[in-house]
């Protein structure tokens, strides 16, 4: 075997392999799709791929929608020659996040796009030549609806799932709103219900760069035998540092000259940071159409979901699906507070959510590369919404720990205060868990109660392990961000050996008692006589089973007793409707001097009310 095609072969592997773009011509007159500008349009050619295969019963299709610049080839290759695979093999494909070994995947490309389904670089039949600027303004809601037709004529009633990343997640959130009952799953990635005034000035600078290039000849340049070069090259330049993050462009770029030791005291480009952008815009335009640019930028423009129903949550309230929202730490297009816009609304019409924020320091970009955590979320939700989780929906108590911490979560020690929550829930309750590490104690109310149950969490491995079980989990901090729930919103709020490691205690129970008619705090007892004996024998920090760190890598930051919570309750008008000491080698609670006896405590309280 030579050289060559070893290469070849390696380049293969893992991918799903040769795949060709079929077309399909759709929406033949008389029935021709009715566009939200009010004009019509059809034949509709629609260029479309697909990986993996669809199962007996239809119901392990998804859906994917490719962002601005995207297309239908999602993964593997064209031909052997290829050297690039499709925009998103590092995410579809065998073993990868969107498994093609279970699932079916479709990707389409988006009306008025360039490669392949009906655009303005298409033939108008009407004049025999490229539509231009005929050719009609078209939405993100008739993107959708060409996608829907392809759906049906593939013969798929109701998809697994729907995901997309930027302008891609807007078509997700479309189709969850005007199709509820077609979508089981939807995962929004790094995108918005509308665009904020910041990005629709980018997109406007872009088509301006275009738009006055003396080549673009009115929108007819392809009669004219010319291309816009210059404008579109910049406007994809403009579009490509909005994709970035300062971070990331420091850490690649710097101050650094490409090809010259020290200035040239000209106009040229000479720091890399602007060769990198050249080249950008030059590959740009040898793949990329001008007036699609225009068309689908006007289209995100347009976009705004919460507009056409009077707010976001209204929005959402006729959708059927579950949705797993993904943001990324350092994307300052669709920052990560507009996809917690996004979740608030969700929560708050009752609709049944997962969020993450992702560190990354790639930006926008980042949902084009960063397959490791992206892939474990979006995996394991897809296995969960498909019926097969890939964690164990058990109660083990089994660390899930790719690395070694510096300080061990809660939930890789045993944890004697399960049993007891447990039973103090009733079956068929509402439960909030705050710091729910990796969802054990939801995972065993959901499975043995019946709860309708909520996670929040911050650790992001514990957060996978919660979407691989099957649970609902906000990537929140219960410190600040509780106001995103409704008050009364559930019967139970759970803050399970949490508490001690709270900055302001106060405030967090106060919400807890807030949005729960009940509230649920185990925490260990500081007044144990085990580390009280070891600090007077021996001088140091305790080291206990119920406290098993070291002075400088404990995340304890308040010593609380029993006693001292006693007090804080009284003192703060809360109801304790039941307080129960406990210690490790016995499941009944203890009568005699709990506060020196117990290594931890339960407490059910509940707020005054009015």
């Amino acid at each position: 075997m030579s050289s060559s095609d070893s290469k070849t072969l390696d380049r293969l592997a893992g991918s799903v392999g040769i795949v060709r773009t079929q077309i399909v011509t759709l929406f033949e007159p008389p029935d021709v799709l009715r566009l939200e500008c009010g004009r019509t349009l059809g034949p509709i050619e629609v260029a479309y791929e697909t990986y993996g295969q669809l199962n007996a019963d239809r119901s392990n299709a998804v859906l994917i929608c490719h962002a601005l610049s995207g297309d239908a080839h999602v993964a593997g290759y064209h031909s052997i020659e290829d050297r690039k695979p499709g925009w998103w093999d590092i995410m579809v494909g065998p073993g990868k996040g969107i498994d093609t070994n279970r699932y079916f995947v479709i990707c389409s490309n988006v009306l008025g796009g360039c490669r392949g389904t009906t655009g303005p670089s298409s033939i108008n039949p009407e004049t025999g030549r490229p539509w231009g600027l005929d050719f009609p303004v078209v939405t993100i809601e008739d993107m959708v609806k060409v996608q829907k037709r392809l759906v049906e004529y593939l013969g798929i009633t109701r998809l697994l799932a729907v995901i997309g990343g930027s302008m891609g997640g807007m078509q997700v959130l479309e189709w969850t709103v005007r199709y509820p009952e077609s979508v089981v799953a939807a995962i929004p990635v790094a995108t918005t219900a509308r665009l904020n005034a910041q990005s629709i000035a980018f997109n406007a600078v872009g088509r301006s760069a275009i738009l006055a290039d003396p080549d673009f000849a009115g929108g007819q340049y392809r009669s004219q035998g010319t291309v816009p070069e210059n404008g579109l090259a910049i406007a994809r330049m403009v579009g490509h540092i909005t994709y970035l993050s300062e971070e990331g462009m420091h850490e690649k770029f710097g101050r650094q000259l490409r090809h010259a030791a020290k200035y040239a005291y000209d106009f040229n480009s000479e720091f890399s940071v602007e060769t990198y952008l050249d080249h950008q815009g030059r590959a740009f335009v040898e793949r990329f159409d001008a007036n699609s640019y225009l068309y689908i930028t006007k289209a995100v423009d347009y976009y705004d979901l919460s507009a056409r129903a009077g707010s976001l949550a209204e929005a959402f309230a006729k959708t059927q699906s579950r949705f797993l929202v993904i943001s990324f730490s350092s994307d300052w297009l669709f920052p990560p507070k507009q996809s917690r816009q996004i979740v608030d609304a969700l929560l708050q019409a009752g609709k049944a959510v997962t969020y993450s924020e992702i560190n990354s320091r790639y930006g926008h970009d980042a949902f084009l590369l960063e397959p490791e955590t992206l892939g474990r979320l979006i995996g394991g939700f897809l296995a969960a919404v498909s019926g097969s989780p890939r964690a164990e929906n058990g109660g083990g108590l089994e660390p899930y720990i790719q690395a070694e911490p510096a300080v061990p979560p809660a939930w890789v020690r045993q944890r004697v205060d399960y049993d007891r929550i447990e039973e103090l829930i009733p079956a068929g309750s509402t439960v909030l868990d705050l710091g729910c590490g990796r969802g054990v104690l939801l995972s065993r109310l959901i499975r043995h109660k019946g709860v309708r149950g909520q996670g929040v969490e911050v650790v992001q491995d514990a957060i996978c392990e919660c979407v691989e079980r099957g649970i609902d989990v906000l990537d929140l901090d219960v410190e600040s961000e509780l106001s995103s729930f409704a008050t009364g919103s559930y019967d139970y709020v759970v803050l399970s050996q949490t508490l001690q490691t709270l900055r302001r205690p106060d405030i967090v129970i106060r919400e807890m008692l807030r949005i729960g008619r009940y509230g649920i705090v185990s925490f260990p007892n500081f007044g144990h006589w085990k580390p009280t004996i070891q600090l007077l024998l021996t001088g140091h920090t305790p080291v206990t089973g119920a406290l098993p760190f070291r002075w400088y890598n404990t995340p304890n930051v308040r010593c609380v007793t029993i006693r001292d919570f006693d007090r804080f309750c009284g003192e703060n008008g809360f109801i304790v409707h039941q307080r129960i000491p406990l210690i490790s080698s016995r499941r009944d609670p203890i009568r005699l001097w709990p506060n020196l006896r117990a290594e931890e405590a339960i407490f059910v309280l509940s707020a005054r009310r009015k």
